[in-house]
């Protein structure tokens, strides 16, 4: 059986990048209404203004879930983007193909080969029990490696909660760009992405299912993410550092993978791509998960170790 998985292959925090169906981007309301409507709306995430050497960039933080109106922008933030000449996000979820690829590359077992063969028999006791409560049954997903059933399941939570990948801003950036004719780019590709995770050993990768799937079952993975969505949709600084720290504190698998490869390797190699983005676009506006932002290694202040200007709109 092939789930429907693609919104959740990847960590709550990081809701998502995976890629999604092309219907949902056709689905939005026109951008007039979306940026009339913006003039109404609340600043959400986090907007910063970069330039150089005469060009403009604009970084703008998501969260790539989404309830209500969460996809409508405000003001700043709606100028910004009909200004720009690119609309430039971490990956195009508009067609899955690229991710079906890698997902059957970095997050699968071969034919024949199963999850039962790779965990203890305590794991698997856990891992049967957690399915049963999201009503998937063992067979459906024994082919999927531990982080992968670790984030499906974590995803499917989030959206037992309300929290919709339909909802997510990329969709709006990515239809924007279509009806306005611009240049659409990727800072990163599925193969990359789902190659971090598959780099974890397996003892690691063991330990990351157990962490989520405790997570689950206490609580702890649905707090954290909705202090890190409602600190978005407030746009408040003080929380966002907050729910950074709640997300890469400790010695935990999850948060040294979060710390270390997720935004520790991940943001310097965005801050190269942007600036070269930058170099040969004339305005380029940068959506990207909103805790790549967030702290002293994001990316504003990388780049402003570059050399950028970076000025906060909000």
């Amino acid at each position: 059986m092939r789930l429907s998985i693609l919104p959740y292959v990847l960590p709550a925090v990081l809701i998502l990048f995976c890629a999604g169906p092309a219907r949902a981007v056709e689905s939005l309301p026109t951008d007039g209404v979306a940026i009339a409507a913006a003039a109404a709306s609340p600043r959400h995430g986090a907007l910063y203004r970069v330039s150089h050497e005469g060009r403009t960039g604009y970084l703008y933080g998501t969260i790539h879930v989404g309830q209500g109106d969460d996809t409508l922008m405000a003001p700043e933030a709606a100028r910004a983007l009909a200004d720009a000449s690119s609309v430039v996000v971490e990956l195009d979820i508009r067609s899955n193909d690229a991710f079906q690829t890698a997902l059957g590359k970095h997050g699968m077992y071969g034919d024949g080969d199963s999850i039962v063969h790779h965990v203890s028999p305590a794991t698997l006791r856990q891992l049967v029990q957690a399915l049963a409560r999201a009503g998937i049954p063992l067979r459906d997903v024994e082919r999927y490696k531990p982080w992968l059933i670790g984030n499906l399941l974590q995803g499917l939570e989030l959206d037992r909660n309300g929290y919709r990948r339909s909802g997510a801003a990329e969709y709006v950036l990515l239809a924007a760009a279509k009806r306005q004719d611009k240049t659409v780019r990727e800072l990163e590709s599925a193969d990359y992405q789902l190659a971090m995770f598959d780099a974890l050993d397996a003892a690691q990768q063991e330990q990351y299912l157990r962490e989520n799937l405790a997570d689950l079952e206490d609580g702890n993975a649905l707090k954290r993410s909705r202090d890190l969505i409602e600190a978005w949709r407030a746009a408040d600084s003080p929380r966002i550092d907050a729910a950074l720290h709640a997300f890469t504190a400790g010695s935990s698998v999850n948060a040294t993978f979060m710390q270390t490869t997720l935004l520790g390797k991940r943001n310097p190699e965005m801050a190269s791509a942007i600036e070269r983005i930058l170099q040969q676009d004339q305005v380029a506006f940068v959506g990207v998960g909103l805790l790549h932002l967030a702290g002293e290694n994001g990316l504003p202040q990388l780049l402003k170790q570059r050399g950028y200007t970076i000025e906060q709109l909000y």
